[in-house]
């Protein structure tokens, strides 16, 4: 490995000594506002470190790693998304029974692992980032243990995450014992294949489809990201709906380029078809019935990541730039709307219920105001990130042809927008009269006014969200000129 290679892994590099620095800091001195600096000031020097490398690239480290504009990209993603996390969780967990430093470290390390997934290009690098990222997670989910449903989230999250991992890993042995290669385009190789040629790599493939389905959260593969969301404190639920999720889906990206170009990829798109439709109308009829927020949420990305997959059924340059683009907007409005959650959290549970925000806005319009925006931009309403992102793909598919799959995705647009504006309406709602006795004592009430780091990330959140449905433009060339290079 020369300088060169160095230069191009800066990113990584940076945010792995930072999770060893915060470590450090914290044997010598217990400090939340010193740790959570330290952290702050690792994830920024990640993310200056991503144009340090930018001249380095596209850079081949080893048969492990692949650094070009794509991964640079989505590194850049993950490092912000995780240094406004740190900035939500400084003043959560400032209220919370536990000792908070190790939660920075646990953060950064997760960030380690999902900047080497989206840059992998092997099998080995590949399960080295996603387990680094997972049981990072696992331990972020039950980090707090305010109530049992930390603990449960976490378990929950622990035994279904081991047993995909499982899946993934037998269906990479598989894979490899059929085509001697550990290189990650060999994924897709089977579905190139006439049915005859093996049964192992069909056996392999299917395997590890069912690991990704469990990362991302696709139906049948769904059952624990509701109540994971629910359990886990709310930042580490924008972390997981998130860096986690975004990070996976940049992996299949990449994966899947390969088969666009050789046109072979009718077999996977079939099944990623119905992966997509079951997704969206599971997601978004299961939201229908909740009156937890953060289940809602939960359920709003379980169809998202249904829409994104209409973009990749419909292969092609147009469908990554979609998905890079919805990518962006996702991950802002998710964490605004994490975000909130978090700010309001400030009892012994997190404020995750409706009825917790019944009157919002007449009582803090500007909290009431972010949440409002990330509604209207994750129902796709125009002038939002999220309206850019959901014209964008179904753009996408309508150029290649998938009427059933755009139509499909229409309607659960449709259905979408009654939950996202019963969460508006809520905010504008009055109340019906003061809460008493145990119901008062439950409601979480916020004596003080929203953190200082809480309120400046979900200003830049909103000015993001708000700049990217207004103007797109420069965002979309840049990725435009970023997702050439891996087609």
């Amino acid at each position: 490995m020369n300088p060169a290679d160095l230069r191009a892994l800066l990113p990584i590099l940076v945010t792995a000594a930072s999770a060893v620095i915060v470590m450090l800091g914290i044997a010598v001195r217990r400090s939340h506002a010193l740790t959570a600096g330290l952290a702050l000031g690792g994830l920024a020097a990640a993310m200056g470190a991503v144009l340090l490398a930018w001249p380095s690239i596209p850079r081949q480290v080893t048969s492990l790693v692949i650094v070009d504009g794509y991964s640079l990209f989505f590194t850049g993603m993950i490092s912000a998304a995780a240094f406004f996390v740190v900035m939500l969780s400084h003043g959560y967990l400032r209220k919370r029974r536990c000792k908070p430093e190790e939660f920075y470290v646990l953060v950064l390390l997760a960030t380690t692992g999902a900047m080497v997934l989206v840059s992998s290009n092997h099998f080995v690098s590949l399960v080295l980032g996603l387990e680094l990222l997972s049981v990072s997670l696992y331990a972020l989910v039950a980090y707090v243990r305010d109530d049992g449903l930390d603990l449960e989230a976490g378990m929950k999250y622990l035994v279904l995450g081991g047993a995909s991992s499982a899946f993934l890993l037998f269906g990479m042995a598989l894979v490899y014992a059929d085509t001697g290669s550990m290189d990650l385009p060999m994924i897709w190789r089977p579905a190139t294949m006439a049915p005859a040629h093996s049964f192992l790599p069909f056996a392999g493939l299917a395997m590890i489809l069912v690991g990704i389905g469990f990362k991302l959260g696709l139906v049948p593969f769904h059952l624990w990201t509701p109540d994971v969301y629910q359990g886990a404190p709310a930042p580490v639920s924008a972390f997981v709906a998130t860096v986690s999720k975004g990070a996976v889906f940049a992996l299949v990206l990449r994966s899947f380029a390969p088969m666009w170009s050789d046109g072979a990829n009718g077999g996977l798109a079939s099944l990623f078809s119905v992966l997509a439709v079951a997704s969206m109308f599971t997601g978004n009829l299961l939201a229908l019935l909740q009156n937890n927020i953060k289940r809602i949420l939960a359920y709003s990305s379980i169809a998202h990541m249904g829409y994104l997959l209409v973009a990749l059924v419909a292969s092609g340059s147009l469908a990554a730039e979609a998905v890079t683009f919805y990518l962006l907007a996702y991950f802002i409005t998710m964490l605004g709307a994490f975000g909130v959650v978090t700010v309001r959290s400030w009892g012994e549970r997190d404020a995750d219920r409706m009825e917790d925000y019944r009157g919002l806005a007449w009582r803090e319009p500007w909290t009431a105001g972010v949440l409002t925006a990330m509604a209207l931009s994750l129902a796709g309403i125009p002038l939002t990130a999220g309206f850019v992102g959901k014209f964008y793909v179904l753009f996408a598919g309508v150029s290649s042809s998938l009427r059933l799959l755009v139509l499909v995705m229409a309607v659960n647009s449709v259905i979408g927008l009654f939950y996202y504006l019963r969460i508006v309406v809520t905010l504008f709602r009055q109340a019906e009269g003061e809460a008493s006795g145990a119901a008062a004592r439950e409601v979480p009430v916020r004596r003080e006014g929203v953190p200082l780091m809480a309120a400046l990330a979900l200003s830049a959140l909103t000015v993001l969200l708000a700049g990217l449905g207004v103007y797109p433009g420069p965002v979309i060339e840049l990725i435009r000129s970023l997702v050439a290079g891996i087609l």
